[in-house]
């Protein structure tokens, strides 16, 4: 028997109740299937439309597999494996690469496919918690998972993939998927905003490599307060902006959904700072599903777990999801975070790998 078949074992031996998918070298990657479903099912009052993340190209896929862990890179591939350090210091494009090395069907995991999970967890209350206050979750007390990385001052960081209690998992079980609240930020793809204005790739069309994700790409498109989508820069669409005049030092300010930009920043310093439930549009600015189905904008008002969402109108950035070590109760499913540049790499940011079998 082969080595590679000997870790694939070992991997279904201690996560028996995931599925272990090779990539196109053999190697493997523990990995959450999540089946197909509708914007009704995990969103009330929602529309009988299946969810974005299970289109790809036009085509309705039955599923989508999403990596139980944070993802390492070993030989320049993304891998889903229980007890490592993840992945840091790498820029989204270096994250989307090591994802697409696997072959046909892997990919960065997108924003709408890291929404099916934000959603499902409110619609069924099982928000997970995680390592979000240096090593454990703001609500506990004690320190439970493993860790991989200990700053200057003595405190737990970064901790092992898998290591903390089953209520980090998104499904509150030992199959559910692991460390979406805090730990590591973590790229998504599909989504990114230019000078506010908030651009996506169609459904999950990000899933597809030949699909790309390049500054300059043609894929991106805008979105219309009907949820129309439409060539970047058309007056009208939709953008983050200040709710006043957002100065020019290093600190959160209140913003809002709109459809013009009447404060934009003037440098790269201030951000964009809030509840995710607190979000609100413009005085006569229609929020279209899209943006909630793709956890962009709350599908109401009720609680979202304190996550916080934040964003900076200035230039183009990439969206990161989940919050880190240190957010405490701003972390978790619907945390969003667009204040980076896609060149950025950090020790607060990592990544996790999504396959869809046939793309």
């Amino acid at each position: 028997m082969a080595n590679f078949d000997l870790v694939k074992l070992a991997l279904k031996a201690t996560c028996p109740g995931n599925d272990i998918i090779l990539d196109d070298k053999g190697l493997p990657s523990v990995m959450v299937r999540i089946p197909k479903f509708k914007i009704k099912d995990v969103i009330d009052g929602g529309s009988d439309s299946v969810h974005p993340a299970f289109i790809v190209n036009g085509v309705e896929v039955p599923e989508i597999y999403i990596s139980k862990f944070q993802n390492v890179i070993h030989n320049g591939r993304a891998y889903s494996l229980p007890g490592e350090d993840p992945a840091v210091n790498v820029n989204f494009d270096t994250a989307r690469q090591a994802c697409e090395a696997k072959g046909p069907g892997w990919h960065l995991m997108t924003n709408a496919e890291w929404a099916t999970i934000a959603l499902w967890c409110r619609k069924n209350n099982l928000m997970p918690k995680g390592n979000n206050n240096y090593g454990k979750d703001v609500s506990e007390s004690t320190y439970v998972a493993i860790p991989t990385y200990i700053d200057a001052q003595g405190r737990t960081c970064r901790v092992a993939t898998g290591s903390g209690p089953v209520t980090w998992s998104h499904n509150g079980e030992v199959t559910g998927i692991w460390d979406l609240n805090g730990n590591v930020y973590e790229w998504v793809g599909g989504y990114r905003t230019v000078d506010g204005e908030i651009q996506i790739l169609p459904n999950n069309d990000a899933a597809d490599a030949d699909n790309s994700q390049g500054a300059q790409s043609s894929k991106w498109q805008a979105i219309m307060p009907d949820g129309t989508l439409v060539a970047p820069g058309t007056a009208g669409t939709l953008k983050w902006d200040y709710t006043a005049d957002p100065g020019t030092i290093d600190a959160g300010k209140p913003f809002r959904l709109n459809t013009v930009l009447e404060f934009p920043a003037s440098n790269d310093l201030p951000y964009g700072s809030q509840q995710f439930n607190t979000l609100t549009a413009a005085d006569g600015v229609t929020v279209p599903e899209i943006l909630k189905a793709l956890a962009l904008f709350p599908a109401d008002n009720g609680d979202h777990g304190g996550d916080y969402f934040y964003m900076r109108n200035r230039g183009e950035r990439l969206a990161y999801r989940g919050g880190s070590w240190y957010l405490t109760s701003g972390a978790g499913v619907f945390c969003a975070a667009g204040g980076h540049f896609r060149s950025g790499a950090y020790p607060r940011i990592g990544f996790r790998s999504a396959y869809i079998p046939g793309i």
